[in-house]
């Protein structure tokens, strides 16, 4: 909408049941600037790989495929989060072929496409792909996720290759920044897990890559538009190594108890690049320091109550969610 395109956004399986839900994620993009008039908003479940997406694909020119099932929790994981993925992409690109109006399909990948494997290389690009029994063998954090995420994008590629879609796939490493959502995305939850202590995510920020949400969305745009757009991009501004990233925390956000070693982890552990040459090569630029993007995301989860300003207060907020889950675990068990 800020670039003055025409807007239309699906939300996935919305029922009777859970429509309030719904309208609770989708709310911030209605009350944004210009939504009345530039964005509405539609139902599908992508599991519906048949005509779910024919209404909203019908007289488009432009299809951004940004959504994807994203529970790490899941109890099902293949009928969770595996087969909507597939099937959504596959739903979707099924209806643009109907709609016979679509000029370019701009799919939002993920760097769990790229660089999941045993031994990280120094750079990746394009030409990259996790790999795929590595990942169902060590079902490491986010397994599902990195699995259906590959495993979507490769049935896209060979859908568009026997019916002539242009289809294009921006991969991004961890997206920081700002955000609309009440709670916090799942991308932040592990890019903050320093500050949070979640060390479940430890393993997925030794050796990171970032990129700011607003370059993010510019990139998306920019491919959109360019005429010699074509394939795979990566989008990452920034890398860093678990102690290289706690290092810097620790210095800018000193009311947060950073830790500094990590058990496991080599210390002299090297950073992993993804290179966005190909998108720069196109003449888009970045605009965000890594320092910009752990700031405006700080800045709005401490806005949104989603993270207290110092160490102590976590712990104790903390503590005291401990006690009220133990008395209730109580109160079940009697």
């Amino acid at each position: 909408m800020r670039s003055g395109l025409q807007s239309e956004i699906q939300v996935s399986n919305i029922s009777n049941c859970n429509f309030i839900a719904n309208f609770e994620k989708v709310k911030p993009l209605l009350d944004l600037k210009g939504s009345n008039e530039l964005l509405s908003i539609w139902k599908a479940d992508l599991n519906d790989i048949n005509e779910s997406f024919d209404d909203v694909t019908r007289g488009c020119v432009g299809i951004f495929h940004v959504a994807t099932p994203m529970n790490f929790q899941s109890k099902d994981p293949e009928n969770e989060v595996i087969k909507p993925a597939i099937n959504g992409m596959l739903g979707i690109l099924r209806s643009c072929k109907r709609a016979g109006t679509v000029k370019r399909v701009i799919f939002t990948s993920s760097a769990g496409t790229v660089n999941v494997e045993e031994h990280q290389a120094e750079v990746y690009d394009e030409s990259s792909w996790s790999d795929l029994e590595y990942i169902t063998r060590v079902k490491m954090t986010g397994w599902m996720y990195f699995l259906s995420k590959t495993l979507a994008e490769k049935a896209a590629w060979e859908f568009v290759r026997d019916n002539d879609i242009h289809f294009i796939t921006i991969i991004p490493t961890l997206v920081m920044g700002s955000f609309l959502i009440s709670g916090m995305p799942p991308s932040m939850i592990t890019a903050l897990s320093l500050i949070t202590g979640n060390e479940a995510h430890y393993s997925i920020i030794k050796q990171a890559q970032f990129v700011h949400l607003d370059d993010l969305c510019d990139a998306h745009i920019f491919l959109f538009e360019h005429p010699e757009a074509n394939g795979r991009y990566i989008c990452s501004s920034h890398d860093s190594t678990i102690y290289g990233l706690a290092k810097k925390l620790k210095n800018r956000y000193v009311t947060y108890a950073i830790p500094q070693k990590f058990k496991d982890i080599d210390p002299d552990i090297k950073s992993v690049s993804f290179s966005s040459k190909k998108l720069m090569d196109l003449g888009f630029k970045y605009k965000y320091t890594m320092e910009e993007m752990f700031d405006d995301a700080i800045k709005a989860c401490r806005d949104k109550n989603l993270i207290p300003l110092n160490t102590e207060k976590m712990v104790s907020a903390a503590e005291k969610f401990n006690e009220i889950k133990e008395k209730f675990c109580l109160v079940n068990n009697e």
